[in-house]
């Protein structure tokens, strides 16, 4: 047996995942067992969790693999304070205290967390990790490469091809010039946080038009038709200082919204326009990628790879035939790219994908049996209901949501990636023109604009949805357009914020202002429960599509345990609760009166 552990920290979305005989045996992000959203600690839950599941220690391991090469970021951030000083000195300050404290000891540091290993740990370069998430689990033999973020070391994107057991690296674009690092600047221009608030900006970008785009490309970024990029750094200040933009794009733009302010068009703008550049800067590294390695499939990674709108143009207008995209695209995917290329590339052992995905569902996650739940509703005294088989579990959960009660799904193990896709998901009926305003305020208490995710059986998927194969995605990583013939014309003329109030389809609460949808195809093999439910609703709807959204409020991490998602469930407007096999329902529940306000204090605005 040979155990392999990547690993991925200090930044943020710190994860382990651990492949065992080729075969990935568990994987999760650290933020899911210490509750810190995008939480860039050293893993030790993770960790441990991971090694339960297989039941091995530390010295049963023999490979550590970490995500990346410390001392070349290090490198990078020492000469860019060089080159930008002396204003480059603040950035170069507020990064050192970390740096000294973990980062330039980590090989002692990550030996120190994982007593009893002995081995030396393996660092590969950040975009081979990203490259590595992107194809070995694919189910694709031969396929091209294309990571896109922020920036690792050097490297903010990556061209290159992989074939049977290896990845190559051909081309790459280097820091500080990154598509990521762009969309992210105008990220914090809008108000919203860095390293996180980019889902929000792409879901604000219907609601505007582009009237940037002419500016931002003859001002601030060189574009080519290989998809490469320069920007002109007069308008950032991530190499000097502690912001994303500089005083001169405040000048072009506007200042940067404060995030308790209301937004405003011009926000709406600014994520219309950059979301197009963006886009564009896909499609043109796609087509460049086809045209060099005349690949027919395509793997992608990386944080810009989580851009479900651009995935899902790459898939109706892009060259290939095919695309399969890390559904832990961001740094929590580097910890299992890591540990595959160490299995595949280091240690010579084939693969043999045979068409399908080696991650599965990504179901790598935790999981917690009818005996951990029954032993949590124990200790609580919790009134609730077991099912002893699925289908009259399924049958009274469908039930509700036709009634149109919003339902917590907890059940098997966690989803490895930043989506819920069943396991970890609150639901409710997409066919009510009020559900997205109800689930944004009184569940998720998040702003008023964000879409919610449809889940959809994988054989009625083409009915509902102008779904090309390329885009049948699993991980809810695809946008596509609603069907013409489930469309309704919106009524009035709203616009802007305003257009929310606006049904757009027959199923409205999943269909966002352009008529789009992140889609969760949900196919035979992906979560056997999860798909019954589905069908359960259909046979009393008509309809096979659930919205799916992540079990968590605003600020908080996607719930791992049940005391978790009880916990979740009290404090928000959730109607009813299944763990596993059990049923809660709200109202039969002791008074919690205060909960959601206080849960609700909980958290800043992000």
């Amino acid at each position: 047996m040979t155990a392999v552990l990547g690993l991925s920290a200090y930044y943020h979305d710190a994860a382990a995942a651990l492949v065992v005989d080729g075969r990935v045996v568990a994987a999760a992000q650290e933020e899911r067992f210490t509750r810190r959203k995008h939480d860039p600690a050293f893993p030790s839950h993770a960790v441990a969790s991971c090694l339960a599941s297989a039941g091995l220690s530390p010295a049963d391991v023999d490979f550590v693999a970490f995500h990346e090469k410390p001392l070349r970021r290090f490198e990078r951030i020492v000469e860019t304070a060089v080159a930008f000083a002396p204003s480059g000195f603040r950035s170069f300050a507020a990064a050192m205290p970390g740096w000294l404290r973990d980062k330039l000891r980590m090989p002692r540091s990550i030996a120190s967390s994982l007593p009893g290993y002995r081995r030396r740990v393996l660092f590969l370069e950040h975009h081979v990790s990203h490259a590595a998430s992107a194809f070995f689990p694919s189910p694709f033999e031969d396929a091209a490469i294309l990571t896109l973020d922020g920036v690792g070391e050097w490297a903010t994107a990556t061209l290159g091809h992989g074939r049977g057991g290896r990845v190559e690296l051909t081309h790459e674009q280097r820091f500080p010039h990154s598509a990521g690092l762009l969309y992210t600047a105008f990220t914090t221009a809008a108000g919203f946080r860095a390293n996180s608030g980019e889902h929000k900006l792409m879901g604000l970008a219907p609601y505007g038009e582009p009237r940037f785009v002419p500016l931002i490309l003859e001002r601030l970024v060189d574009l080519k038709e290989d998809g490469s990029l320069r920007l002109d750094l007069s308008y950032f200040d991530f190499c000097r200082g502690l912001r994303m933009t500089s005083p001169r794009f405040d000048r072009l733009f506007g200042p940067p919204r404060r995030p308790e302010d209301p937004i405003t068009q011009r926000e709406l703008d600014l994520a219309a326009s950059i979301q197009c550049v963006v886009e564009e800067v896909v499609l043109r590294s796609a087509r460049h990628l086809h045209a060099r390695t005349g690949a027919r499939r395509l793997c992608l990674a990386g944080g810009v790879a989580l851009n479900a709108v651009a995935n899902g143009r790459l898939a109706r207008e892009g060259p290939f035939e095919a695309i399969w995209i890390q559904p832990a695209a961001g740094d929590a995917g580097g910890a299992l790219g890591a540990a595959l290329f160490v299995w595949h590339q280091l240690l010579g052992n084939p693969r043999a994908p045979g068409g399908r995905s080696a991650q599965g569902g990504t179901l790598l996650g935790p999981r917690f049996g009818a005996e951990a739940v029954r032993a949590e509703l124990a200790r609580r005294g919790v009134p609730h209901r077991t099912f002893s088989d699925d289908e009259r579990l399924c049958d009274e959960v469908a039930r509700l949501l036709a009634g149109g009660k919003v339902v917590g799904w907890f059940e098997g193990a966690m989803e490895f990636g930043p989506r819920a896709l069943g396991a970890r998901s609150i639901l409710a009926d997409p066919r009510r023109a009020d559900m997205q305003q109800v689930l944004n305020a009184k569940i998720k208490y998040r702003e008023s604009f964000r879409p919610f995710a449809p889940a959809v059986l994988a054989a009625r998927a083409a009915e509902w949805f102008e779904v090309p194969p390329a885009a049948a995605s699993p991980y809810m990583l695809v946008v596509a357009p609603v069907r013409g013939a489930r469309r309704v014309a919106p009524g009035g003329l709203a616009a802007g914020l305003e257009a929310l109030r606006s049904a757009r389809s027959r199923i409205p609460a999943v269909t966002h202002l352009d008529g789009s949808a992140r889609l969760q195809v949900v196919g035979p093999e992906a979560n056997p429960r999860f798909r019954r439910l589905l069908e359960r609703f259909e046979t009393l709807t008509g309809c096979p599509v659930l919205v799916n959204t992540s079990f968590n409020v605003r600020g908080e991490p996607i719930v791992c345990t049940p005391e978790d998602a009880y916990r979740c469930f009290l404090a928000t407007g959730m109607d009813a609760l299944v763990l596993e096999q059990a049923l809660l329902v709200k109202e039969a529940q002791p008074s919690t009166a205060g909960a959601a306000e206080a849960h609700r204090a909980r958290f800043a605005p992000d």
